[in-house]
């Protein structure tokens, strides 16, 4: 990832990222349309810095749609004291704020993917320079990173926090810890089918200490969920010696994700009807899920089945399909 001999970021920030004290600004991207020649896109964002120590950015919002992560970092950019810190804590709640806005997953200013688009760019467009001004800015002054996920409305996830391999090991296991100290219900070695671009991916690459999460789905969070994300945000700040207090133990079951054969995509577009429940475990080759076809009666479904054993860790979330959606997703405990 090279980022050097680029232009300035346009986005520019109301808050002082040195200054001791609790700052709530915005990030102001220009942003030039048909209803504000001058217009510009205002990025909520709190700094909180208590002299020396460690700097935490907690991320929401890099997909509109996913609820979790926004609740858990509106509710501590509210709550958290100076007293209670040591070091720094930048809280980004809605990263991709037009996306957010609009409870969708790309932004609706030019159908920008941000979770897809690291490391941006300062010329490209909103989301590409959204993600530059993170990259440069943000990330450079970050040692733990957490950047909250859910299902948003097309997938249902058990909550876990996870990490991903690494090839440093040092780096991954500090990952790990990190994971651990957040206590979500599940925790995972997680694979992605699809990592460049990801904010995950570039973040890696400057060796920070990061943590994703998958905290639910459906467009919506739950109480369950979003006390899961408060809870887990305070623990990686204790955890990171940022936040006074113990880390909030919780028992937490890991999953492994080994290989491809973990997801399963749909080869058809149907209805689906779902054979196991979140959480289930399965055998390879056991029955996993049907699709129906829908324009006609009479038809067979397709039927999908395990390719591992393993427990069901997610699953496409409304009842309709496309061919090529990711329809389960299959995690091995350890």
């Amino acid at each position: 990832m090279r980022q050097d001999n680029l232009a300035p970021s346009p986005l520019v920030a109301t808050v002082d990222f040195q200054a001791d004290g609790i700052q709530h600004g915005f990030l102001r991207m220009p942003y030039s349309r048909d209803d504000s020649a001058w217009g510009s896109v205002l990025i909520p964002i709190t700094v909180a810095r208590n002299g020396d120590g460690p700097t935490a950015l907690l991320t929401g919002g890099n997909h509109g749609d996913e609820y979790e992560g926004p609740i858990a970092l509106f509710d501590l950019a509210q709550r958290l004291t100076l007293e209670e810190i040591t070091g720094r804590v930048i809280i980004l709640p809605a990263m991709n704020y037009p996306a957010f806005r609009a409870g969708t997953r790309t932004s609706p200013i030019d159908k920008g993917n941000l979770n897809r688009l690291f490391p941006g760019s300062p010329v490209g467009t909103p989301s590409q320079k959204i993600a530059d001004y993170v990259t440069r800015y943000l990330l450079p002054m970050a040692h733990v990173v957490l950047d909250f996920h859910s299902g948003g409305k097309t997938l249902d996830f058990l909550p876990f926090a996870a990490a991903h391999a690494l090839d440093d090991s040092r780096q991954e296991e500090e990952c790990i810890a990190a994971v651990a100290a957040f206590g979500a219900p599940w925790s995972v070695k997680m694979r992605e089918i699809d990592a460049v671009g990801m904010f995950d991916t570039t973040v890696e690459q400057l060796g920070k200490v990061f943590v994703t999460t998958e905290l639910g789905g459906g467009g919506t969070a739950t109480a369950q969920s979003a006390g899961i994300a408060k809870r887990g945000a305070a623990n990686l700040l204790r955890h990171a010696g940022i936040l006074s207090g113990a880390v909030e133990e919780r028992p937490t079951r890991w999953l492994d994700m080994p290989s491809d054969d973990c997801f399963t995509f749909s080869e058809i577009d149907g209805m689906m009807e779902p054979l196991v429940d979140l959480g289930d475990a399965v055998r390879k080759g056991q029955p996993i899920g049907r699709a129906w076809p829908i324009d006609r009666t009479g038809v067979a479904p397709y039927e999908y089945t395990a390719k591992m054993d393993g427990i069901l860790a997610a699953r496409h979330f409304p009842g309709l399909v496309k061919a090529g959606d990711c329809i389960a997703v299959l995690g091995v405990t350890d």
